[in-house]
Parts: structure tokens; sequence; C-alpha cells
């Protein structure tokens, strides 16, 4: 079973994100893997463990900062780790689906596993994009997938909470919401041995999308206005929304 797992690295968004030209400021942020790409590891490791194969991780450098993100995945149970040198910043998802595309092409993937969506900008079609340009089918929302033969069956969640299960012919493209476990853990130690000794493949970025979207500015949030906190009992702090409602013409 050849396992493909597309991961992208985001600035984290525990930090502050400092604005740089049109951008945000790559040089003064860490990059992090995106939670739902380590959900996808982990699901093509426990894929890897209960059926056999190899499990190849492949993401977009574009900062020159992949490698730690590939080191991780490696100590989280992956066999290869492939990098392509996008080395631009400003990569929209339409093109960094067809750079991954083109490299996977050429892996023989009998599936291909991508997060759901990118914790940093929520736009949730690398994986379609993905699956279309390789000509695959594709399942998003999925938190469990088993593999039987050259038949997957995956469990989609939908909002509400309901749940549906699928079964795909292979190849396909899934995107994964989350992992039948929890993603296991990668001590700092291992990390550190693997990338005194893991050879990561480079491959340039082949191929050209676009979303057709230009970013005209990008600033952190404007303050202004202040909060007023109403007090009074519910009858009298209804009576002073309404009050405050028409004195602003809404009402």
């Amino acid at each position: 079973m050849n396992i493909v797992v597309a991961i992208k690295h985001i600035p984290s968004i525990a930090d502050d994100l400092p604005v740089k030209g049109v951008n945000v400021d790559f040089d003064s942020v860490d990059f992090v893997l995106n939670e739902f790409d380590e959900q996808s590891i982990e699901q093509a490791v426990l894929v890897k463990e209960a059926v056999g194969g190899t499990v190849t991780v492949v993401g977009v450098d574009l900062i020159g900062e992949l490698d730690a993100v590939l080191h991780l995945a490696l100590a989280k149970g992956a066999d290869k780790a492939v990098k392509i040198t996008g080395d631009d910043p400003a990569a929209d998802s339409h093109q960094q689906a067809k750079w991954l595309s083109e490299a996977i092409k050429g892996m023989s993937a009998d599936i291909v596993f991508a997060g759901v969506q990118a914790s940093n900008d929520l736009d949730g079609q690398i994986g379609a994009m993905i699956a279309a340009y390789l000509d695959m089918p594709y399942i998003g929302g999925v938190s469990s997938v088993e593999v039987s033969g050259n038949t997957a069956t995956v469990n989609k969640e939908f909002a509400g909470g309901v749940g549906a299960k699928y079964e795909a012919a292979l190849p396909m493209v899934v995107g994964v919401q989350a992992a039948s476990k929890p993603p296991r853990y990668a001590p700092i130690s291992k990390v550190r041995q693997i990338a005194q000794s893991a050879t990561i493949e480079k491959v340039a970025p082949t191929g050209e999308a676009s979303a057709g979207i230009t970013f005209k500015k990008m600033a952190p949030p404007v303050a202004a206005g202040h909060a007023e906190m109403i007090e009074g009992s519910s009858k009298e702090v209804a009576a002073k929304i309404v009050e405050l409602l028409k004195s602003k013409g809404l009402a």
C-alpha cells in the first residue's frame, strides 16, 4: 500500500501575526504543522499498520522552514519525506495544489491523505483540487479510514452530528477532519535524531495555477469604539437596548 500525505506548514495562530506588505511578516512568526495534517499523518500511519505499506509525506516549502515539519512527520511514523522547493510565500491554494499533485503523480499513490483544511485560512480546497488534478475521487470531512484490498471505507462527518459511511475504489484522495485515534506524540529527542539522519527528497515545483485573486491590502483590525456594560434588571436592560437601537436608527 503506497500512502501519500500532503501536508502544510502554517504560521502559529497562537502567536501575534504582524503584517508586512500585503501578507504576514513570515520572518517574525513560528511555523508549525497544520493540525488537520497532523490528523492525516496519524490516519495514514494507522492504515499502514493495519495493511502494510509505506507513508510518504510531501509539502511545499514556502519560506525555507519545511524541514522541521517533515522531521516531525517522520518521527510520527512516516517513512519518506519530499519537499517541493516552492519558495513563494504568496502561493495560493490553487498553486500549491498544482505543485503537490504534479509531485504526487510520480509516486503511484494508492491513497492520498490531506487535512480537510488549514487552520490559518480555513480554505479547505487543497485536498479537493489535488483530487481534481489527479482525476481521483475525493471525500472530505472524514473521521476514520479502513482499507481492504482495493477499497477504502470512510466515515464522513456532517453538520449537526450526522455521519455517513462510504466505500470508494482506490486510488482516492481523503480530506481528514480527525483520525481514528489521537495523533501520537513524537518526543523531541526522536525528532532531533531524525533531523540528523533523515534524507529529504527535493522536488522542483511544476505547473502553474491561480485562484485569480490578488491581495490588495492586509492590515491589523482597527481598534475603534468601546463596549458599554448595561446593568439593571432584565426589563431595564431590554429597555435600554431598545433605546440604544433607536438612537442608532436601527429600530
